[in-house]
């Protein structure tokens, strides 16, 4: 199953450079993560200050 950005997201951008495939994109309120381009390799979840990244 694809991580999941939540409400929690601060749009600081931390997630988006540490995803190795490109999955994650600035969407209008919050970070978003293209679930067919997703690895699951969790990269984004450890990089995320807020926790707002889960699987």
């Amino acid at each position: 199953m694809a991580y999941v950005i939540t409400d929690a997201c601060l749009m600081c951008g931390a997630c988006e450079g540490t995803c190795p495939v490109g999955a994650i994109s600035a969407g209008d309120t919050q970070y978003q993560i293209d679930e067919s381009k997703c690895a699951e390799c969790g990269a984004c979840a450890a990089g995320c200050p807020a926790g707002a990244i889960h699987n």
